[in-house]
């Protein structure tokens, strides 16, 4: 018989609402599931017998009296917004003071001790931009003068994009890690610095997803994949969830470029559950392709996508096994910005047993301090298990 798993999903941008402190943060009217369920009205029966409807009224998304798991939603309380933030917290580990952004683009200092570590004369762009449109307004230049293309986001990432046939992947793998380490440091200690290498040609520049590399700083904290690595239990990261740890606590990793992708890697991974394991998904498409590019009826299709891969997903779970569908931040496509928010997100526990109204929780950290409670290890931390 399988060992006990437990699988957590995060739906990467699938807030539900503004949280009472998002004023602090500009998104007061940010409310990411509300609007898009309002706007394109998505079709998602199955998260609807989770018991989605039964977190708050969504148009669509009846409420259901007898739903088939526990829900509720989670308050963030660490300080910022970003998926770093939010997957430490889901992980027990709480942030005090948000990691630095950058609306104006990088100060001189910054790009001076980059384009020392780098050998380089020069960066393009250097401001908040969306990953295709920097590739459109500079892609020209970068194959003209050689100079790598900086750019970073609402996020707090440094973001290196170069063209293959300019600057080979290695060089460009060496130049971010020299970022990471001697560059975004101290008082510009950014979340994370990205590795974006591309192809083609201008007009019809493409990201290679498959060879894009995150390197995320070091977590300053306990976290509970440490934990279960350290009590022998197996550790598995689909997605970027292992890049958000700079690799620590999982054992195995799983690189995906798409939601299609996460769902059947997790299908894999439940096949090979012998030992004790924990997976961990992020599925982020919704964030990434849609949410910071305010694509509504993209983001709908992906719910609706997600929703139909939900009844493989749950009968493929072991006997005994656990659950937990949430998000990290909201990414609301309505509002005008293309910034993440400061949002309540989703919570729904299948455990088996009878559904419980979970309320609203004091913190993402009740998710770390459940998987501890079910694997029975020690782990110290502000939540609570649900």
């Amino acid at each position: 018989m399988p060992g006990p798993l437990f699988v957590t999903i995060v739906l990467d941008g699938v807030g539900i609402g503004a949280q009472p402190d998002a004023h602090r943060y500009g998104d007061s009217d940010s409310d990411t599931l509300g609007h898009v369920c309002a706007s394109a009205r998505p079709s998602l029966p199955n998260l609807g017998r989770l018991g989605l409807g039964c977190i708050r009224p969504l148009d669509g998304v009846p409420r259901v009296e007898s739903p088939a798991a526990s829900f509720g939603k989670l308050l963030e309380t660490a300080a910022g917004k970003d998926s770093t933030t939010g997957h430490w917290e889901l992980a027990g580990l709480v942030l005090d003071e948000p990691f630095p952004v950058y609306p104006d683009g990088f100060p001189d200092e910054v790009i001076r001790a980059f384009c020392q570590v780098a050998g380089v004369d020069g960066v393009l762009a250097n401001r908040p931009a969306s990953g295709t449109d920097v590739l459109d307004d500079e892609g020209a230049r970068h194959l003209e003068t050689g100079r790598p293309i900086v750019y970073t986001s609402a996020d707090s990432v440094f973001q290196v994009a170069t063209h293959v046939d300019v600057v080979p992947l290695e060089r460009l793998y060496a130049w971010c890690g020299a970022a990471r380490t001697d560059v975004c440091v101290g008082r510009h200690g950014v979340g994370r610095v990205i590795a974006r290498p591309f192809d083609g040609a201008p007009g019809a520049f493409r990201r290679l997803s498959d060879h894009r590399r995150d390197l995320s700083i070091r977590p300053p904290g306990p976290t509970l994949p440490v934990a279960l690595m350290d009590a022998g239990i197996r550790t598995v990261s689909i997605g970027k969830v292992a890049d958000l740890f700079a690799g620590e606590g999982f054992g195995e990793t799983v690189k995906t470029t798409s939601n299609l992708e996460g769902v059947r890697s997790l299908e894999a991974a439940f096949r090979t559950v012998v030992d004790p394991t924990f997976v961990w998904a992020n599925l982020v498409e919704f964030d990434q392709d849609f949410g910071h590019r305010n694509d509504v009826g993209g983001f709908a299709r992906a719910l609706e996508a997600f929703d139909r891969a939900l009844p493989g997903l749950v009968e493929a779970l072991p006997a005994g096994s656990r659950l937990v569908i949430t998000a990290d931040h909201g990414n609301d496509p309505t509002t005008p910005g293309t910034d993440h928010a400061r949002e309540y997100v989703p919570l729904l526990y299948v455990d088996g047993g009878p559904a419980k109204d979970l309320g609203t929780r004091s913190t993402f950290a009740d998710h770390a301090a459940t998987v501890a409670a079910y694997f029975g290890i020690p782990f110290e931390c502000a939540g609570r298990p649900f």
